[in-house]
């Protein structure tokens, strides 16, 4: 099949692994992923407050004077303000700058330090936002808020990937996304709240934002760091002893060893290595799956939903709660997503989630495009409905495709000689474009209007085709032995090794196609990416049961 493989095991030493989901590691793997809830709530307060009278008088008097001259605005023009914009997008800057100092604190104190110091910057931000006089100290706590997600959001689909067993890696590595989905909800439903508690409602819901920030800092306290990056930093009993009580067994010989072996092998490697040829994929997913995440429009949801229902003539009180309606969609349809990643892989849920989000953009261009009256700003109450629908059908495909595994599957193709570098880019893209989307949005709006789902819609296309083709299952596939998934892939392959590499693989050395563990048995001559292939795990011809590609 194009685009890669049905797989239960790729190589190396993974049939030897003895690891089971323990209730430690799902505990940990909770205080983990509560670094979501950093990134959920400023995504859901952010929108709400921007919509309140107070808090537009204060920071944007602009936008409040064109709501109360709505009469003679475009309705889609009424929340076009650049500073307002950059009040949301911001963050996503400060994210973005703050994601390249991730990469050394991990060398230093490891992947725990970095949802340390996540938590930290995060809480600092909330009590400046909470209390601010100004526009230049409510954008220093943007700032630090923006650190606090940059630290937490390279550091914790990490953390998850690597305590994680193979198996279950999909299921608790969503956590992270279902935690942002948890908190986006609750921020909703405080906005709803705090609306009418005049004129500090609005400081109350920023406020708030301290509560999932000490969670992950008090939380990162005390549960480990991971075997990965223990071992990377000298630790080698210490992660020994990890390892052994989160799978929940003294027998993890086979899984030790390969991440030992993988760590040794990327102390040779530069740390610029993810740009060499072999590493082309992997550096391709790592740009282009955070580029289209945001390109999927979700942040012009989870940002302005609120405005956007005001537009069309909700008013304050129930756009607040037609908000709140798409957030419980997002918590369920995340929720879906956890039970069936691991069940049905990663690529059904990408190509199912891309379709329906398509179609619902369509739908409601074409019902923006037709029922809402520029002039009187009236909306008929079915075609409102409508649009309410197909935003909440639209959030759930995403929910269960680009949202969660847009951060899990660039957290787990990674060996762990590009995994740190890998991650921060990822992260990096995702805030650079999350910034643009947010500072271009309100103006797409009140220049293309309902066109800018039409905009949507393509790069929804444009990202399923590339979902389906280009990127290969990685359920159940252990991550220490990625390598071997991208040398089968019907197009990678062909990119990543030379001929004289391909021949080695084809032939079953691994070392030669320059593979550092396992060992490949062809069960035929065909051409590589086609029939079966048993896997060798001791590089001594014990194969595994055939699987095909």
């Amino acid at each position: 099949m194009a685009g890669g493989m049905v797989v239960t095991n790729v190589g190396g030493r993974a049939a030897e692994y003895n690891g089971k989901v323990t209730w430690y590691v799902i505990l940990v793997s909770l205080i983990a992923a509560s670094g979501g809830l950093l990134f959920g709530y400023d995504l859901g307060v952010t929108g709400g407050v921007e919509s309140f009278p107070d808090f537009q008088k204060l920071f944007f008097p602009e936008v409040a004077a064109q709501k109360a001259a709505a009469a003679t605005v475009n309705p889609y023009c009424s929340y076009n303000s650049q500073k307002l914009a950059a009040f949301t997008s911001v963050l996503f800057l400060s994210g973005a700058f703050f994601t390249f100092f991730t990469g050394p604190v991990s060398r230093i104190g490891g992947r725990k330090l970095v949802m340390i110091l996540g938590g930290a910057f995060f809480c600092i931000g909330a009590i400046l936002c909470a209390f601010a006089q100004d526009l230049a100290m409510l954008i220093i706590g943007r700032v630090c808020l923006g650190a606090g997600v940059g630290f937490a959001n390279q550091a914790v689909p990490l953390y998850l990937s690597e305590i994680a067993p193979a198996h279950a890696r999909g299921t608790l590595n969503i956590m992270f996304q279902m935690a942002t989905t948890i908190g986006i909800w609750v921020a909703q439903w405080i906005n709803y709240g705090t609306q009418n508690m005049h004129p500090h409602g609005w400081r109350l819901s920023v406020g708030l934002a301290i509560v999932p920030a000490l969670i992950l800092f008090l939380g990162s306290l005390i549960i480990p760091d991971t075997p990965n990056s223990l071992v990377a930093r000298g630790k080698i009993e210490q992660a020994r002893r990890t390892l052994e009580r989160v799978r929940g067994t003294p027998n993890v010989e086979a899984e030790f060893a390969d991440i030992v072996e993988a760590v040794d092998a990327s102390r040779s490697i530069n740390k610029m290595a993810i740009f060499q040829r072999k590493y082309r994929p992997v550096l391709t997913g790592a740009v282009l799956i955070p580029f289209f995440q945001q390109f999927t429009g979700i942040n012009t949801i989870m940002f302005y939903a609120t405005e956007l229902f005001d537009v069309l003539g909700d008013g304050a009180n129930s756009a607040l709660l037609d908000t709140a309606i798409v957030g419980a969609v997002n918590v369920g349809s995340t929720i879906l997503a956890i039970v069936l990643v691991d069940r049905l892989g990663r690529k059904v849920l990408f190509a199912e989630g891309g379709l329906q989000m398509f179609i619902c953009f369509i739908v409601v261009a074409a019902v923006m495009g037709s029922g809402f009256d520029k002039v009187t700003g009236y909306i008929p109450r079915k075609s409102a409905t409508t649009i309410l629908a197909f935003e909440c059908l639209y959030t759930a495909g995403f929910a269960w495709s680009w949202g969660p595994l847009g951060w899990l599957v660039p957290s787990e193709f990674h060996n762990i000689e590009t995994r740190g570098t890998g991650q921060a880019i990822t992260v990096c893209v995702n805030f650079i474009f999350s910034f643009v989307i947010g500072q271009v949005y309100l103006t797409m709006l009140c220049h293309l209007e309902y066109g800018t789902y039409i905009f949507f819609a393509f790069w929804v296309f444009c990202m399923t085709v590339y979902a389906l083709g280009f990127l290969p299952e990685t359920k159940g596939v252990p991550i220490e032995e990625m390598g071997i998934l991208w040398r089968r892939h019907w197009f990678w392959s062909k990119v990543i090794m030379t001929p004289e590499e391909r021949a080695a693989f084809q032939k079953g050395d691994l070392h030669g196609a320059g593979v550092t563990t396992g060992a490949i048995v062809p069960a035929n001559a065909g051409a590589l990416g086609k029939g079966e292939t048993q896997i060798d795990t001791t590089n001594q011809n014990q194969a595994l049961p055939v699987h095909k590609v």
